[in-house]
Parts: structure tokens; sequence; C-alpha cells
């Protein structure tokens, strides 16, 4: 391989120079941390050159968008999903999770219902709360036997429908469950979004991180046209590219009615992009390519060493995923679990020294997610401690 997934990253130590981690310092010494959504490997070499070279600058005033960024993203967009977007539908803003917030202030009014579909990842099921609108849910359709899909129920999400509903949060591919929906399943979407006459918001933020050979991603926009003057497509380079801690993302807004309303909140809401954000996010998108193919071949050797450690489990439910870096296990009926008090996350914190991420928190307890986003050697370690207690 041309790059290194090999070589562990420190993170944890700040004697010795290594910065100050969300993921590794929130634990104790002795855990391994596979939980939040963060990579344990550095960025291309070529995003971390143009970082170096901007910061040699030395001047870090207010930036702007850079033509090139948005003809950049364009580039990528077509040929990576053969979506030709106008440089004109991109609206840069700090992070994606700030964007679901921003969605849900700009296109519905208070009272007015923001629907999500669980499991979710946890910022999904707080927007309407923190904005001031009706939260509403349905639930998947969880695998009638192990190792099947989890699979969108059409007919709970429209039970969940009500005259209130005016925003559905959409997650494609999606988080937790490493689902990528086929086009079958989003026809059936479509349609309820036009029935019901609802706006959408398609975080498709790991859409560059499908796993399976051959497998291409279509934003929900792009596969049905008729939707998209009522869909707001969010992307960003943060987790194919790990970044998030440099804060860039895009929502693409064809429809210009649709695109100012966004805008009008933006502006003053949240702060501009920072210079060393956009500066990466360019060089990601445009130089980035080998990198991230890379990554995907060791992700995919992670998911079946996954797959094959997971089967020694008795009552662990698994259905590998088909996208990003992220395992969700359902640890409800886990033999090696039985008898023990507390949540499965809790018990494998104290016993196994593994944080994952607790189920509870994406609307589902019992289950947790894991990101094996790491090393080779990390990741076994890990599962060999998960072994001593998921064995049984």
């Amino acid at each position: 391989m041309k790059f290194d997934f090999a070589t562990p990253v420190a993170r944890r130590h700040p004697e010795k120079g290594d910065w100050p981690s969300q993921k590794w310092h929130r634990y104790d010494a002795d855990i391994l941390p596979l939980w939040v959504a963060d990579m344990d490997f550095r960025s291309p070499p070529a995003l971390i050159e143009a970082m170096q070279a901007r910061v040699e600058h030395g001047v870090f005033g207010y930036g702007r968008i850079p033509d090139s960024l948005k003809h950049t993203l364009c580039a990528w967009s077509e040929r990576e999903y053969a979506w030709a977007l106008e440089p004109e539908w991109q609206l840069w803003l700090p992070g994606v999770v700030p964007a679901l917030h921003l969605a849900s202030l700009a296109l519905t009014e208070p009272g007015e219902g923001v629907l999500t579909v669980t499991p979710i990842y946890p910022p999904f099921l707080k927007v309407a709360e923190r904005t001031g609108r009706l939260p509403q849910q349905a639930q998947l359709a969880e695998p009638a036997d192990p190792g099947e899909p989890w699979r969108l129920d059409l007919a709970a999400l429209e039970a969940a429908i009500t005259p209130e509903t005016r925003l559905l949060l959409w997650c494609h591919p999606h988080n937790p469950t490493g689902r990528v929906w086929r086009h079958e399943e989003l026809a059936g979407l479509a349609a309820l979004i036009e029935r019901h006459d609802l706006l959408v918001v398609s975080d498709e933020l790991h859409c560059d991180l499908l796993l399976d050979d051959g497998a291409v991603h279509r934003p929900l926009a792009a596969a049905f046209p008729s939707l998209a003057a009522r869909t707001v497509t969010l992307w960003a380079p943060s987790k194919t590219f790990n970044i998030a801690g440099l804060s860039a993302a895009c929502a693409v807004i064809s429809d210009p009615e649709l695109r100012q309303r966004f805008a009008d909140r933006l502006s003053g809401l949240m702060p501009d992009v920072n210079v060393l954000g956009l500066v990466a996010a360019e060089v990601a998108y445009a130089q980035g390519n080998p990198w991230r193919l890379e990554l995907l071949e060791v992700l995919r050797g992670h998911r079946r060493t996954l797959i094959e450690r997971v089967a020694a489990w008795p009552g662990v439910a698994f259905a590998p995923p088909e996208s990003t870096y992220l395992a969700w296990f359902d640890l409800r009926r886990a033999e090696g679990l039985a008898g023990r008090g507390g949540s499965p996350q809790q018990v494998l914190l104290e016993e196994a020294g593994v944080a994952l991420s607790d189920g509870a928190d994406f609307g589902w307890p019992g289950f947790v997610r894991l990101n094996f986003g790491t090393t080779a050697a990390q990741l076994d370690e890990a599962l060999t401690r998960l072994d001593d207690v998921l064995k049984g």
C-alpha cells in the first residue's frame, strides 16, 4: 500500500506532545476507545502538506468560500455520483450537525413536526427539541434473522406522519446500521415524501465510504429529480478523510427559494467556515481519492475480521455494514452478558475495557455501536478484550 494505515498514531499523552482528543481522553488510559466516529488514521499526505503551507502563510483572518472549492466539489459529484451540480447550489457551513439544526429553523415553523427514523445517530434526536419544533419518530424494521440487513418500514414511517409533520431528517447511507439504501426502498420513500408534501434533509455524510465492491452512491435528490425542489443534501469531507475537527460541510440546495430560506437563517447564526477547513476540503476532494480507495480496502478487511470474530459471540446479532466504519450490534440476547446489571455499553466498558457508543443514545437500548476505523492491531486488541466477555 502507498499509504500507512497500520502504524498507530499516539493520541493520548499530552506530555509527549499528543493533542487532546474527545475520543481518547473521555475515558481512563486503560480503556480502548471505539466509540465516536473519529478514525485513528493520519489524513491524506497531500492534505497535510496543503495545511502546512497555509499555516506557513501566517495570517488567519476571515476567509471566503473559494470558487475553486465549489468547482472541485462539482467535479467530485459528477465523477463519483453522476450528479451535475451548479456552484451556486452550494452553501458551505461549519458542520453537518449545525446544518441539521439550521434546516429545522429555516424550513419549519414553531410547532411543526420534525420526523426522524430510529435508530439514528444522536444529534438527529435533539434537533426538534432544540429548535422548538415537534419531535416525531418512526422505527426501521430490525432484521428478522441475525446477519440480515435493517429495512426501511414505510408503513411505520407513514403512520408516524401527522398534519403537523413538515420536515424529514434522513440518513443516506445510514448511521448507525451501515445500510446503503436500495433504489426501490428510496422510491417508496420518495413517493411518501411527495404524498405528504414534506421537505427533506438528506444527510449523506458517509456516502464516500461504501464497502461493497462496485457500489456507487446516488444522492437522493439526483436519484429522484422530483424531490430536488424539496431537498437539502448535506455533504462533508470530515468522515471520509478524517478531518471532522476542521468543521467544513456543504448544503447542496438546487431550488433557489429553498436555498434562500436556508441562507437567510445561516447568516449571523453560525460562524464562517474556518480558513483551514476550506483548504482541507478542497484538497481532500481534489487530491484525496487515492488515499480514500486504499482506506476502503483497509475497512473491508476490518469488516471481514468483525464478521469472523462476532460469529463466536453467542446471542449477538450483527448485520455487516455496507458503508462507513461503524458496526451496530444487538446485545439484548448476548449470552456473555446474561445476568449482568447495567447497559451492555457500561458492562463492556467496565469488564472488557472497551468504550463503545450506547445504543440508548440512538433510540435503541440494548445495542452498541463500534468504530472499526482504527489500526488492525488496535482492533484486534479490542476484539480480544470483548471476546473475554462475549464468548460467554
